[in-house]
């Protein structure tokens, strides 16, 4: 089984990798950017979009995954761009095959065991619309909005929501997988040192990325930089894509800027 992935433009390729509940098109806005100089792929990682289900969130298979979707597209090696739980498979691709990682880019994640539930109340949510036909996308959110408070969580989440053919409603993220391996997916595991370029971009006002953060991130990342862009939070591609986008240029192609 392969994940699924699409790409567009032309020059180094540059792989886009999403954060959990996400999708491919998480980090379309960078993309759009990003495809003025490089042949820009994303995919869907195990358990998300249109990818294959699995009970294995652990970040070796996950970037296992990764790999072998770059070996069926012929990819040697690629810069990799990773949000979130996607920054972690970044980290782990990178630290476990660092011949196929020309660069790499972490967007507000750590190399660290996050002993926190930042979650719950998106499980919860996503659980009480598995007790009922989902009819309708207003259903669906009258449901999440009485778990969760923010808006915007309740939209980025109605996105990997689809109608099937039956025409009832229904998610493509596997919620079983995620729940049962979320412990994974906020935990990490150092494979090893990777040595090679390596940016880490924090939102200011995230809290997935702390000075307590820096001795793991300088061992395990040693020729790293880091970058905070002002007045963003954890969804910071989002948010600002134009300044992230512009951040990541000029660390990918410095004699241009």
């Amino acid at each position: 089984m392969l994940l699924n992935g699409k790409s567009r433009g032309e020059g180094s390729p540059l792989v886009l990798i999403h954060g959990l509940f996400g999708d491919l098109d998480n980090l379309g806005g960078l993309a759009k950017t990003l495809v003025d100089h490089f042949c820009v792929y994303q995919i869907d990682l195990p358990n998300h979009g249109r990818s294959y289900h699995t009970q294995d969130t652990d970040y070796q298979s996950q970037s296992d995954a990764v790999v072998a979707w770059m070996d069926a597209q012929q990819l040697e090696s690629a810069i990799i761009v990773g949000h979130s739980m996607g920054g972690k498979v970044a980290m782990a691709l990178a630290q476990r095959f660092p011949e196929r990682v020309e660069q790499l880019v972490v967007m507000d994640i750590a190399p660290v065991d996050y002993q926190v539930n930042r979650h719950d109340n998106v499980f919860r949510a996503l659980h009480q619309t598995q007790t009922v036909t989902l009819e309708s996308r207003q259903q669906a959110q009258t449901i999440m909005n009485e778990s969760i408070e923010n808006p915007g969580v309740s939209q980025f989440l109605l996105k990997s929501l689809y109608k099937t053919d039956h025409g009832h409603y229904a998610w493509r993220f596997n919620i079983d997988n995620l729940y049962h391996g979320y412990r994974n997916i906020m935990g990490w595991t150092e494979f090893g040192q990777y040595s090679g370029p390596t940016l880490f971009v924090k939102g200011q006002n995230s809290e997935y990325i702390l000075p307590d953060h820096r001795e793991a991130i300088v061992a395990q990342f040693p020729h790293s930089k880091a970058h905070m862009v002002a007045g963003t939070g954890h969804w910071l591609h989002a948010e600002k894509p134009a300044v992230v986008a512009s951040v990541i240029e000029r660390f990918l192609m410095p004699s241009e800027r």
